[in-house]
């Protein structure tokens, strides 16, 4: 079975994002052969180490965006165990905002190919903003998910459920359809190019938000971001009621072209991203995304 990304929390920002922690071991094993698991004097290893830094025009991740609309870079680590066991750890720069490294995530992963058709795979997600930024950002939040992965042959799906601990909590489902393909290897067989086009899904809590002589107004539920339910108004004040439902948030589309050498892979992912709660999209983000990722194989 190829399969080019793990899911992280991940499928979850765009995947895009699904997690780009985690994705830094995942794309150097898509493209590696099975002799990338032995040394040269023959022996067995089953351990791995990565390294990766990217950048990007936003970060968008469950529905909403973490860089709150500017761009942002990164550099990860991942250790590998048996191609199984991975975690991995990753800091992240947000343009125009202060201390250098705004946030960052702590990953744990394990994936299990079945035979050649099944697989599934569980992440662990922790991330933690600069204190002097939770009020602008994010709060710090856990994530979790279980992912089943059905290779198609011509078509590569996977359903994930996960769970976001953070204030009481919520409940998301991704379904995610990809096509994988590559080119004949060149450069002594050291080389090729890889496309991954997907279309990603998106469910979790949507909020109502109705106001006396305003209308109705239709959000993400905060999640992981700042969201107070306080507003000041005119005297005397607006009586708002919220109201919340289990729906469709965003659904996106991705090419990820990735160019592979020995131990490094290039990796530029263009995308777009369609908020599916709101006709306007008033509440949250949508529009054009672009990635570019570099990560490198250690051992």
């Amino acid at each position: 079975m190829k399969q080019t990304r793990m899911s992280t929390y991940s499928i979850a920002c765009c995947l895009l994002l699904q997690v780009i922690a985690l994705s830094a071991e995942a794309q150097p094993v898509s493209g590696s052969s099975s002799n990338d698991t032995t040394n040269t004097d023959g022996r067995s290893s089953i351990h791995s180490f990565y390294a990766g830094t990217g950048f990007g025009n936003n970060m968008l991740y469950l529905g909403t965006t973490m860089s709150q609309d500017h761009g942002f870079g990164y550099a990860s680590a991942s250790y590998g165990l048996a191609d199984k066991f991975y975690l991995s750890a990753t800091g992240y720069t947000i343009s125009d905002f202060s201390p250098f490294t705004a946030f960052y995530s702590l990953g744990l992963s394990f994936n299990h190919a079945f035979n050649s058709w099944f697989d599934i795979s569980t992440t662990l997600s922790r991330y933690n903003v600069t204190e002097s930024l939770r009020d602008t950002l994010f709060s710090n939040f856990t994530y979790a998910d279980a992912t089943l992965g059905f290779d198609w042959r011509i078509l590569y799906s996977k359903v994930s459920v996960g769970g976001l601990f953070a204030g009481d909590g919520q409940l998301y489902l991704q379904t995610r359809h990809s096509r994988y393909f590559e080119t004949p290897s060149f450069a002594r067989d050291k080389a090729f190019f890889s496309f991954d086009p997907y279309v990603n899904l998106l469910f979790g809590t949507i909020v109502s938000i109705s106001t006396t002589g305003g209308g109705t107004e239709t959000s993400l539920s905060p999640g992981y971001k700042p969201w107070k339910r306080n507003r000041q108004g005119p005297n005397p004040p607006p009586v708002t009621t919220y109201s919340e439902s289990f729906g469709p948030l965003e659904i996106d589309f991705a090419i990820p072209v990735a160019f592979s050498y020995d131990f490094f892979t290039l990796e530029i992912e263009p995308g777009y991203v369609i908020p599916l709660y709101s006709d306007k999209g008033t509440a949250g983000t949508s529009g054009f995304l672009m990635m570019a990722s570099l990560f490198f194989r250690i051992f």
